[in-house]
């Protein structure tokens, strides 16, 4: 992928996050979700790039923009992407933190297409690549980690999704001393605080979202750590009910169509095979990665993290934006 690619990626970022600001605190998820996508689909339809949606808003008959399949782009280098134009949609609805814009590049062909179903998500930085192992129970994982970072269990820090259905993994984990950040949303960002050097999380693991699991395999691959993944129906996640298992039955023949395999392990290279990545995030609200956007009047500033994978540059890049000299298809949801 060409080098200036990063900025316009970044750009995409920065006008779905301006959009889904515009909505913060309103308590309308589904009005700003719907703003980003809208932006994030028009800054990539004058990108340079002919560029196809794997992992984005659902399948082409729920989603009428950003669907699996859909080609964005005026033409050139064939790239994979994957996106979710606002990660932490009830954040940003409530004014709560760690909001994002998150976007993922790679080349054709080498992020997983996976419906949009739930994934459990192990994750570690580089000190601990090659040391975990889905396969293997979560207390084995976190020996094995601690004892390849050259650390006791007590110094180990983890984080995860506040969701009662890690109520008990919280509780065994804190019962071996683990230290565990539980956070409400935004396992992309969490998965990133891993690799972060400044950052003190050793892992992440948490059962979340496939799309969103692809996203972090793109980006850790891109920052040299570990991930491994494993898909799961929704009757094995919220409860066997009638509801939920036609929901799961549904899912496991949508896998079967785009050849894939739930409850299976799926390591980092079967989620992205390539760390030829570029991965832009911007901050809507403020949190663990990234500061959010502030706003006087038309001039809002923003903060983005860009990296190039296949460097392993991390850039934070603060930008400043006169909100009334965007272009006119953009304009209208920022302001």
């Amino acid at each position: 992928m060409k080098r200036d690619l990063a900025m316009a990626f970044s750009r995409v970022t920065e006008g779905a996050a301006l959009a889904g600001y515009k909505w913060l605190g309103r308590g309308d998820k589904n009005a700003a979700d719907g703003a980003a996508v809208e932006v994030m689909r028009t800054l990539l339809n004058k990108t340079e790039i002919s560029g196809e949606i794997v992992i984005g808003e659902g399948e082409i008959d729920d989603a009428p923009m950003l669907y699996i399949g859909e080609m964005v782009g005026v033409g050139g280098d064939a790239v994979d992407i994957a996106v979710d134009p606002i990660e932490g949609t009830r954040m940003t609805a409530m004014g709560q933190s760690n909001a994002l814009a998150v976007l993922a590049a790679g080349e054709k062909g080498s992020f997983l297409k996976a419906p949009d179903m739930y994934m459990e998500k192990l994750v570690v930085g580089p000190g601990a690549k090659g040391h975990i192992d889905l396969a293997k129970p979560l207390a084995e994982n976190l020996v094995n980690v601690a004892q390849a970072l050259g650390k006791s269990l007590n110094e180990l820090t983890v984080i995860t999704l506040a969701k009662p259905r890690h109520d008990q993994v919280i509780a065994e984990m804190q019962a071996m001393g683990v230290r565990v950040f539980a956070v409400p949303d935004g396992d992309v960002a969490a998965s990133i605080l891993t690799c972060m050097p400044d950052s003190e999380v050793d892992m992440m693991y948490c059962i979340g979202g496939a799309p969103e699991g692809v996203v972090s395999a793109a980006v850790i691959r891109a920052l040299d750590g570990d991930m491994h993944g494993r898909l799961l129906p929704r009757h094995e996640v919220k409860g066997d009910d009638e509801e939920n298992r036609i929901h799961g039955e549904e899912e496991l023949k949508r896998c079967a169509e785009m050849g894939v395999e739930a409850n299976v392990i799926l390591e980092m290279s079967d989620m992205a095979s390539s760390d030829n990545v570029l991965f832009a995030a911007t901050g809507i609200t403020k949190g663990d990665l990234l500061e959010g956007i502030t706003r006087q009047g038309n001039i809002a500033t923003t903060e983005t993290l860009l990296i190039r994978g296949r460097c392993r540059t991390i850039r934070r890049i603060k930008s400043i934006h006169y909100l009334e000299r965007k272009d006119d298809d953009v304009k209208g949801h920022i302001l």
